[in-house]
Parts: structure tokens; sequence; C-alpha cells
């Protein structure tokens, strides 16, 4: 208690703990709207005490405090449920044939203690509610729970979410909407309202033979630090002391994390059956060797005849991401994304149910202010509460979503545009990196050229951020959501496609567009018949997509951990070093050290959501261009568990212990996700890699096509058909005999020269054909899979439906106890039934 007095987290008289805190400037003029607030909080039974700051003579803190009466009635008109029994796990009578399972489940168990990625459970608290049957709270039936401590048995936060509670449901004026801290927040009467924390989260002496201080302290040292990186989460602590809400989140994104190994694992096999197999492919074999085949120039004005053994390099990078193995990890990825999501939903039920969130429902909201001043002349009866309140008529509704789609669309518009800006450039550029000065760019200059769109569009992208942010700002208030659940959602919507389009749509553009419209030498389509469009290297356009991928992806996971961390880091130092001008940190109590932090992101934690999404398409959408993708995504995840935690715990103020018992819309955007990528990959591995053209060659045009040669290479002279002759002397370059070019069209002495082939329209058949056949195999096996597995196991089932009866027979065997004991103070007989 000692500790916790210097640390500022009780009232001056020492007995009291602060449960939440309200910050107000002197100079501040409305203060007949907080003398009238805080009258009514004393009203309804809250305490309050009044403190300067040290740092600061111009703020005001209010210290609150709830006393064990007013914590109790509104426990049980929320229906906060409580411990009230120790569990007493029922088992079933099982046969012999099951000890041999669980000795075996006992060796596992035994080992698992032994992995050095598990927690020491006996560093941290017990935590009673998790080992304990749980019934909603109420002041009539008090004798029935378990009170050993009236101050721990609701915790922090249950306390702070109750003071919460309160401060947004108590008036500041007289009037039905002048009600709530968030109001008097927003006209300015407060500046912040946040619990505090629970003391530093360092400390002089080693928690290894002191213990923790607190559970800020404990986090720290066996979460938060950076050092901990291999080791499994502390779920149950961090439901504790952040809520459930913020809970689930580390839970979903330590469950992606770990989901995430079997699929780096499989794409770096992918990877290194490329690499170790790359000098053996048939197709670079003979790229290599083709020191005699000219291919025709890839641009107008610079640039030469080059030879096929050139891009001899390229040949084998491409290879490394399109083998044999790039259908089977395509098809992996498409299983892996069904298999997370549905696994996920059963590790949610369990959780919800560990944290006894089962019969827990979302309280009724309360109406954003902006709602209730934009419409509070017309008022419809609440069916749920039964009293009038502002309503939206359907035409203005409808009118403000058609404006908001609108907004969107322009948006996309928008990010379209940009992308068709890149593609100019690039072909602006080509012809200057074809005769540029330094030799390498020269001989290399369509990778140059790539390179520099890839960097100059991550640019782009990045600035277009900011600018989709305040529009997904000004389109959700311009449809004026009812309450801030309503207005999150659509924000975080909008975000996403946004980002989304914003990311990807230059990944598309060279997916599915570069070089397929090019036409061929003597004819080539042109941009404003200005710039001829830019064709794929004579190794293929993957290797573009992999460096469009990958360029973007590890610059953006850079970019947002530095943005994460540095922006807080920076600040709160800032705070600290004006602090340090005339006062020492050791004299300021824990509460000021609070408001000195940086509050939490006004999104909350959609952002964090949002980048673990968008991270979520990359490694799965076009995963089959780009194998490493698995991987990058794991070396990230492992870096930002421990980088969002050090942020909560240390670089934060405290954000309010919400609940909740799922990851909202979020759950529903990943399976749309999971749908998009079986589509994407689909088209990638048809249309933008070599997969299906060596197929047709193999069995319809290759040496083995009529099964005579049986140890013959079947891909033996692909690349030699899959290049077409065009005759020099067209091109009027005075330069005699044929060049080669990437397509299937006749030779210049066919009947129908420079016509498309037979073998054309084979391969376009069989990619239409592999695209249908990929599509319903990889949908059927996903729905089989998700049919197969529960989202409730069913053992966890039986549990709960067991649980809820031994409930009822508790409550009525400590009713009839409790009714048997009065009798006996009061000289009655005693039944052993009811009376």
């Amino acid at each position: 208690m000692n500790y916790i007095a210097s640390s500022g987290l009780l009232f001056k008289d020492g007995k009291k703990r602060i449960d939440y805190i309200l910050v107000y400037r002197k100079t501040n003029i409305q203060y007949d709207k907080r003398n009238t607030f805080e009258k009514n909080l004393r009203a309804e039974g809250l305490m309050l005490e009044k403190e300067p700051a040290i740092a600061n003579p111009d703020i005001m803190f209010i210290k609150i405090h709830i006393p064990w009466d007013t914590l109790c009635k509104y426990a049980e008109r929320l229906n906060i449920r409580m411990p009230f029994r120790k569990k007493c796990y029922y088992t079933d009578q099982r046969n012999k044939s099951m000890s041999r399972v669980q000795n075996y489940f006992k060796r596992i168990k035994k080992w698992m203690s032994q992995n050095p990625m598990v927690l020491d459970k006996s560093a941290f608290p017990e935590l009673e509610e998790s080992d304990c049957y749980t019934g909603p709270f109420s002041r009539a039936r008090i004798h029935h729970f378990i009170i050993n401590n009236k101050d721990t048995f609701f915790s922090n936060a249950t306390r702070s979410r109750i003071v919460y509670h309160m401060l947004e449901r108590t008036k500041y004026e007289n009037g039905i909407s002048k009600v709530g801290i968030r109001k008097l927040i927003n006209n300015g009467s407060y500046i912040a309202a946040f619990p505090p924390h629970e003391g530093a989260y360092k400390s002089s002496l080693p928690i290894k033979t002191h213990g923790p201080q607190n559970n800020r302290h404990l986090l720290y040292e066996r979460w938060a630090r950076w050092g901990m990186w291999y080791k499994h989460q502390p779920l149950d602590l961090i439901r504790l002391y952040f809520g459930e809400k913020i809970g689930l989140y580390f839970a979903w994104l330590g469950w992606y994390t770990g989901m995430l190994i079997p699929a780096a694992v499989v794409g770096l096999c992918v990877f290194f059956y490329g690499l170790v197999t790359m000098n053996e492919s048939q197709v670079s074999q003979e790229i290599c060797k083709a020191t005699e085949v000219f291919m025709c120039p890839l641009c107008d004005k610079n640039c030469s005849l080059q030879r096929l053994n050139d891009s001899c390099i390229y040949a084998k990078v491409t290879y490394l991401f399109d083998n044999g193995g790039t259908v089977f990890f395509a098809i992996f990825m498409a299983i892996w994304a069904t298999v997370f999501l549905e696994f996920w939903k059963r590790r949610r039920s369990i959780l919800t149910y560990t944290w006894d969130l089962i019969e827990w429902e979302e309280e009724e909201e309360t109406l954003r202010p902006q709602f209730e001043a934009k419409y509070y002349k017309m008022e419809v009866i609440n069916p749920i509460t039964g009293k009038p309140e502002p309503h939206q008529p359907s035409s203005d509704k409808i009118t403000r979503l058609l404006v908001s789609v609108s907004g969107i669309f322009f948006m996309i518009s928008l990010v379209i545009t940009a992308v068709f800006a890149v593609v100019v450039y690039r072909l602006v550029v080509m012809e200057q990196f074809a005769s540029f000065k330094w030799n390498f760019i020269k001989q290399h200059w369509q990778f140059a050229t790539s390179a520099a769109a890839v960097c100059i569009n991550f640019i782009i992208i990045m600035l277009l951020n900011l600018a989709y942010e305040k529009i997904a700002y000004l389109l959700t208030n311009l449809e004026y959501p009812r309450t801030e659940s309503e207005w999150e959602n659509s924000f975080a919507l909008k975000m996403f496609l946004f980002q989304f389009v914003n990311l990807n749509s230059s990944i598309f553009y060279i997916a599915f567009f570069l070089g397929r419209f090019v036409g061929h030498p003597g004819k080539y389509n042109k941009l404003f018949d200005r710039w001829r469009l830019e064709e794929c290297h004579p190794s293929g356009c993957l290797i573009d997509l992999c460096l469009q991928m990958g360029v973007i992806m590890f610059l953006k996971q850079i970019w947002n951990n530095f943005m994460e961390l540095g922006y807080p880091l920076i600040q709160n130092w800032w705070s600290r070093h004006k602090i340090k001008r005339g006062i020492q940190d050791a004299s300021i109590p824990q509460w000021e050290n609070d408001w000195n932090l940086q509050p939490m992101n006004i999104h909350g934690l959609m952002d964090e959501y949002l980048e673990m999404v968008l991270q979520f398409g990359f490694t799965t959408i076009f995963v089959a261009a780009f194998p490493l993708a698995p991987l990058l995504a794991l070396l990230n995840n492992i870096i930002e568990i421990r980088l969002d935690a050090y942020k909560f715990v240390t670089q934060w103020r405290r954000p309010l212990p919400a609940r909740a018992t799922d990851i909202g819309i979020w759950l529903g955007i990943l399976e749309g996700i999971g749908i998009l990528a079986v589509i994407t990959n689909a088209f990638v591995i048809a249309i933008t890699s070599d997969y299906i053209p060596r197929f047709v060659y193999e069995y319809k045009y290759g040496p083995c096509a009529n099964h005579e040669e049986q140890n013959e290479n079947c891909l033996k002279g692909y690349v030699n058909n899959s290049l077409s002759f065009f005759d020099l002397s067209e091109l009027g370059m005075g330069k005699s005999g044929y060049c080669r070019y990437r397509d299937y069209r006749g030779p210049p002495w066919s009947s129908k020269p420079y016509e498309f082939t037979l073998q054309y329209w084979h391969i376009l058949a069989a990619r239409l054909a592999f695209i249908i056949v990929f599509e319903h195999l990889v949908f059927g096996i996903k729905s089989f899979i998700a049919y197969l597995i529960p989202d409730v196991p069913k053992g966890l089932h039986e549990r709960i439906r067991r649980e809820k009866y031994l409930v009822q027979e508790m409550m009525y065997e400590a009713e009839l106890e409790h009714l048997q004991q009065q009798r006996r103070k009061s000289g009655q007989p005693v039944h052993h039934e009811w009376p």
C-alpha cells in the first residue's frame, strides 16, 4: 500500500483507491457544466478529489473513487458476472482404453512444461474467476459470492468500466441529450478522461527475487520486453489489465502469427526446391545456351537486338518462384486461410468461455452527439429502452449513403489514375534507361525501370493513405452513424477498401495487364499514339510481380513499425524533457505521469487490425507469385506483437478495459480476402506464370506428346516453341534475318503471317479450364473443411450446458443453506427442503 500511495494511486487519506482520472484546464470557462456534472457524480455515489498538476499549474486533475455500495449497486444493474463457487470438473466414466491416451497426453504436458516458449505460470497471479463458477451479481444474494477482500473482489478493469458507465450517463445540463463525459470532452469542458496505470512499469529491484510491483510491471517484464519475443503471451493477464477487447486482439494476432509458421515453412520449401533444381530446369538451360537467338528490340528508339542468353539470370530467378511447387503452394495457402479462420473461431469460443463472455450481451449503446444534434427534432420510440430518441429518416439515410458510395468510387478512381500515371512514367523512362550512360543500368534497363517505378509507387501509396484517412473521416461523418460501433465499422470498411485498392492496384496491373496488349513487332499498340506499351522481360512478367510485392511489403512493414513506435517515443520523450526543466520525475505521481503519455489511437484497435488484415491479403492473394510472403509476414509479426505490447504498456495511457466477444467486422473481411485469394491465385498461375504454356507443350507439342520418347525431357525445345519469328527487314533498321519475340503467332513465311496459331488457342482454352477447375476444387475443399470444423468444440458445448445446470443447482443449494443458517440463529426448526 505504501508503494501504491507513493505512486499516486490513492486519495490523500491513503485509503481510497483512484479508479478514474478527469483532466481539465483552469483557464477553461465552462465551469458551470463541470460543476453540475461533478455534483451529479457525487449524487450518484462517486467520491471526487481535486488536485493541481505539479508540472503545469493550469492543469487540474479530478480523482474518482467508487465506494463499495455504489460498486455493488451498479454491478447488479449491469448484470456483471462474479465468482461464487469453485469449479468441480465433472468427468464421465471412461473406458480402460482411454488410459493409454491419458498417459500420452501426460507425456506431452510434461514436455510442454520444459518448452522454452511456455510461460512460467508461477510468475503470474492466481486469477480466481477463471477457476470459479460465475453468476450475475446480486446484493440480495451477496452471501453466495466468494468475497475474500472487498478491495480486490472487483478487478481494476471492472471498477474502471463501471465508473465509465456512470460518467457516460450523468447529466451536465438540463435536457435529454446533455449527458456524458464524451460530450464534455468534445466541447472542451474536460480535456481527457482515463483509468490510471497500476504504477511504474520498471523497478530497481529484480523481479526474480522481489516479485512484480504491480500487474503493469509484470506485463512489461514477462510480455512487453523484446527479450520475450519467443514466449507465449499471458492472455489472461492482458485481459485482466486491458480488458477483453484488447485481449482478443492480441489472442488473434498471436494465433495468426503461430499459423504463419507452417505457411512460411512450406513457402520456404517451395523456394528452396526452385533453388536446388534451378540449374536442372530445362527452360533455364535452353535460355542460357541460346547464344544465337536474338530477341526483337523492346523499345523503338534506343533499344537494339538482344541475345536471349542475356536474360539467363532473370530466367533462373523466375524459376525460383515459378516451378513445380507453385500450384501446390497456391492450393495449400487457400486451404491454410480456411483452416486459420475456422480454428480461430474455435479458439475464440474457448476464450469467450474462459473469460466468461458466453452469456454476455453488449448493452444498448448511447447515441453519438453528432447524431443527436442533427436529428433531435425527429424522434421515435426505441423498441429496446422504450424511450424517445432522435431518428434519421430513411430518405435522408439513403441519400447520404449514395453520396458516400460516390465518394468511395471517386477515391478508387483516383487510385487507378495514380497507377496509370506510374504506367506512363514506366513507358517514358524505359527509353531513357536503355540509352543511359552507366553500363550496368543500360544493360539492365528493364530492371531499373521496374525498380524505380516500384519506389515511386510506394511513395504515392503512402501519400495517398494520408488523404484517404481524411476523406474516410469526411464520408463517415457525412453518413451520421447512429452509434460509435456503427461509426467504427463504417470507417473501418472505407479505410480497408481505400488502402487495399491503393496497395494492390499496381500489383493487379503487373499481374494481369503488363505485356498483354502490346501487339507484335511491326504493329505495336501505343498509348496516345506516342508511347509503345511495355513488354514483359524475355523470361516472363513474374519477376516484375515478385519485385513489386517484395519491395512494397518490406518497405511498408518497416514504415508501419517505425511510425507505431517512433512517434509515441518522440512525443513522450519531449513531454519528459519539458517536465525535467523544473522538477524531478520522482516527485510526480502516477496519474500525472499517465497524463504525460500519449492517448491511445483515436481509432482504437482499427489501425492495428487494418495493418494485419492488409498483410493477410499480401500473404494470400498473390502468394503463388511470391512464396516468401508468409515468411516476411511471420518475421514482421514476431516484432509486431512485442512492439504493440511495449506501446500499450509503456507509451500509451491505459485504455478503457472494454468487453467484446469477437474481432468484429474484420472476420468478415478476412473471409472475403480468403475467397478473393483463390480467384487471384488461379489467374496468376493460369495467366501470369508459364505453368499452363509449359503444361500444354509437354502433353501436346513436346517430345512426350505421343508417349514415344520415354527417357526424353518433355520440355525439350519449349523455349524455341514459345518464341515467334519476325522479319527484321520490315523494321527499317537496315538489317536482315529474323528476330524472336514472346508470342504464339505465325512466321512471316506462313500463309497467315503474324496471326495467332492453333497452339495459342489451345493454351487459352487450357488457361480457362485451369481457372474453372482450380476454383471449383479449392472452393470445394474449403467448404468441406469449414463443414468439418465446428465453431465450438463439442466438448466445450457440453461443458457449457453442464455448467449452466450446475450453477442453477448451486444457487438453489446456497440459498437453502443461507435460509437454514438464518433459522438456526433465530431458533426456528431447520428444514432440509424448501418450506
